[in-house]
């Protein structure tokens, strides 16, 4: 796994290893791009030009201008910055919709905002793990102000259609603003930006460094800010711009770009060779295979807790998840929501892919599953 061979990291939704060349990046422009970008003189010009050059990279990515790009610190910043910024500034309605397996990042601004007055409506996901995008139309009405759905879920990687959401949304009401959380899908699956108004991205998630994130924002647009202080970012985000971390967002997703589909297609075919090698053991149970994303997959051993399978495969240096690491082990909202039974919430367990991963990490990951599956055989379930 990129510099480290006895490193099998299968939780790449999670964050992912910085690639040694993005370091590399990183701490030339650490050397070169000391100054702050906003200084009039030179070597502050020099890094408003290295900050610019990157927000013009990450934006060719998606598709959208330059103005309309703006750099956070993480995906949660942009959600919270999209939904409570746009809430804000829509004075029509109080109602907004949202998916009922969205990010915490998304769903905790929506519980404020809820407690504020606002009419939230919470449209579940099915139980095979999809959305319902016509339950989610069907909420949305005059007084709509808001609605949010992510593009790939981080838990079970469903793919929802947030594009035709999105169309059929400004067809009922053209004021709503149609907010995606894309961090999973962005430099994973192809994205439209069409009759979408704010998009939220992720550095670590594409081999950067944490600390760096984006938020699209359709040019005209509202979004009032909930900091203040400096024009940095246009208002959106006072404070002075992390450029070096800039300058390695841009690089990595300027790397990755052409190479989307190629990576598609290679991380597609692990997850097909680990659903078929996890369809061979009886007491796993595949959450869900349709119309997910080739990067993540969740099951679970219904009767082993997931702690304790993540804590066993971590001793043999194998690196899984119980859920999203936003949640800290607690159990499951997404697996919750879709109205699975108990045994099966508390014993999820999710693999996650990049370009990185190999079939022999697979196998390696497989051997040590059945090991552990025979050793408690007794307390599964459905063995």
């Amino acid at each position: 796994m990129l510099h480290d061979p006895e490193l099998h990291y299968l939780d790449n939704a999670a964050t992912t290893i910085v690639a040694p060349e993005v370091a590399d990046v990183i701490d030339k422009a650490i050397r070169e791009h000391w100054a702050n970008p906003s200084s009039l003189y030179a070597p502050g010009a020099r890094s408003e030009e290295a900050l610019n050059a990157a927000r013009a990279a990450v934006a060719r990515t998606l598709g959208c201008k330059s103005k309309e790009l703006y750099f956070t610190s993480c995906g949660s910043e942009g959600n919270n910055l999209a939904l409570l910024g746009a809430a804000q500034t829509r004075t029509f309605g109080k109602g907004i919709v949202v998916s009922g397996f969205e990010h915490p990042s998304v769903q905790r601004p929506l519980e404020r905002l809820a407690a504020q007055g606002y009419n939230v409506t919470v449209v579940k996901p099915q139980a095979d793990g999809t959305l319902d995008i016509n339950k989610m139309l069907d909420a949305v009405d005059k007084n709509t102000i808001l609605v949010a759905c992510m593009m790939v879920n981080n838990e079970i990687g469903t793919r929802s259609d947030v594009e035709r959401l999105a169309a059929e949304v400004k067809r009922r009401n053209s004021r709503t603003i149609v907010h995606v959380d894309a961090v999973q899908a962005w430099m994973r699956v192809p994205i439209k930006l069409d009759n979408i108004d704010t998009m939220a991205v992720s550095g670590h998630k594409i081999h950067a460094p944490k600390g760096i994130g984006a938020l699209y924002i359709k040019d005209g647009v509202m979004v009032r800010p909930f900091l203040y202080g400096g024009k940095q970012e246009r208002g959106i985000k006072p404070g002075t711009e992390n450029v070096p971390l800039a300058c390695a967002f841009g690089y990595a997703a300027d790397k990755l770009l052409p190479c989307i589909r190629e990576n598609f297609q290679y991380v597609q075919s692990l997850q097909d060779y680990l659903i078929h090698k996890l369809q061979e053991i009886p007491q796993v149970r595949l959450t869900m295979t349709n119309n997910i994303s080739p990067y993540i997959l969740n099951f679970s051993i219904p009767g082993i807790p997931s702690q304790e399978t993540v804590s066993h495969f971590s001793m043999e240096n194998i690196y899984i998840a119980a859920g999203s690491a936003c949640s800290k082990g607690e159990p499951s909202h997404v697996i919750a929501a879709m109205g699975l039974p108990e045994e099966v919430v508390f014993s999820v367990i999710r693999v996650s892919f990049c370009r990185y991963n190999t079939t022999e990490e697979i196998d390696q990951f497989i051997a040590t599953l059945k090991q552990w599956v025979e050793t408690n055989r007794s307390r599964c379930i459905f063995a």
